[in-house]
């Protein structure tokens, strides 16, 4: 096997109260990459299509990863990453965890295999670092694990990968504004009262349990964020009128996507999501912002092959 095809799905994280600590993968959105064995020891990023990404390797977050990997193994290859971005960076969707997780999985393959998926979420922080200057795994832990992840703790990191229920779906729409990470970082509370605290728990802990036991109106009820969304509501505009439409409509619940300013919806079934796509849609075409808006199920893979050769 010398070229690996590979499809990257796109993640939602925080998943309102799991705030750093929840994500889940999308089955119908991702990126595509093509990576290339090759005799030269170095790693080369060859094409970039859909996204203004750099090609110098050390800035490139599927680059860095796959360095790294190489370096450990004592670079027996050389590889050439071609990049297929399929939505835009900054979307709150986990483009550049899509870009780490599914280099880090490319990687491995080359390599026998050799790395478990917790080694390769490792690996794969390192290309969040540095796209947004913080190892954090929530994103690429659900790229790569597929359906929902837990995020237990960074030392030593422990992920623990959730029941996705088979009939839930999400809506996301993507307003074609930017909001910067650190921008999205710096509004949020430096303490929160003791009791908000409590909430915030229980509903991590019902969301958990509801996605174990696939009750929907348990996942809808626990779909509350009482920290964060309102500290960051006011960077995505018309954010209250998208969740109300999507709940209205008969969503089982709506919140922030990542650090926006995407928001998404979960819903039980193909057809309500499609009916909160409209929803999401009648809110924002009475505005001036472009938008693009998806519906998928829950990936059950993560980070999967499409053609190696």
């Amino acid at each position: 096997m010398n070229k690996l095809h590979i499809f990257a799905p796109a993640t939602v994280a925080n998943v309102s109260c799991g705030f750093d600590a929840m994500g889940f993968a999308l089955e119908n959105l991702g990126d595509e990459m093509v990576i290339t064995k090759t005799a030269e020891k170095r790693v080369v990023i060859s094409k970039i299509e859909g996204a203004d990404l750099p090609f110098e390797p050390r800035k490139n977050s599927a680059a860095v990863v796959a360095q790294k990997m190489l370096e450990d193994n004592g670079f027996p290859f050389g590889v050439s990453i071609e990049l297929y971005k399929k939505y835009k960076p900054g979307s709150g969707l986990g483009s550049s965890a899509a870009s780490s997780a599914g280099a880090a999985f490319a990687i491995n393959r080359f390599l026998g295999n050799k790395y478990e998926k917790l080694e390769l979420v490792k690996y794969a922080m390192l290309g969040e670092d540095t796209a947004s200057g913080a190892q954090i795994a929530d994103n690429v832990g659900a790229s790569l694990y597929g359906g929902f992840v837990l995020i237990k703790s960074y030392s030593p990191l422990e992920i623990v990968p959730i029941p996705t229920p088979s009939e839930l779906y999400v809506t996301v729409i993507h307003p074609q504004i930017e909001i910067k990470t650190e921008d999205a970082r710096a509004i949020l509370p430096e303490s929160v009262p003791l009791k908000t605290a409590i909430a915030q728990w229980a509903n991590v802990g019902a969301l958990i349990s509801g996605l174990h036991t696939a009750d929907y109106e348990l996942i809808g009820r626990s779909l509350v964020d009482n920290i964060v969304e309102p500290a960051r509501k006011s960077l995505i505009p018309h954010f209250d009128a998208l969740r109300d439409a999507a709940v209205t409509t008969g969503a089982l619940g709506a919140g922030i996507s990542g650090s926006g300013p995407s928001v998404f919806a979960l819903s039980k079934g193909k057809d309500m999501a499609e009916k909160v796509s409209e929803a999401f849609r009648s809110v924002y075409e009475k505005t001036d912002i472009d938008f693009q808006i998806y519906v998928s199920s829950l990936s059950g893979k993560g980070v999967r092959v499409i053609k190696e050769e």
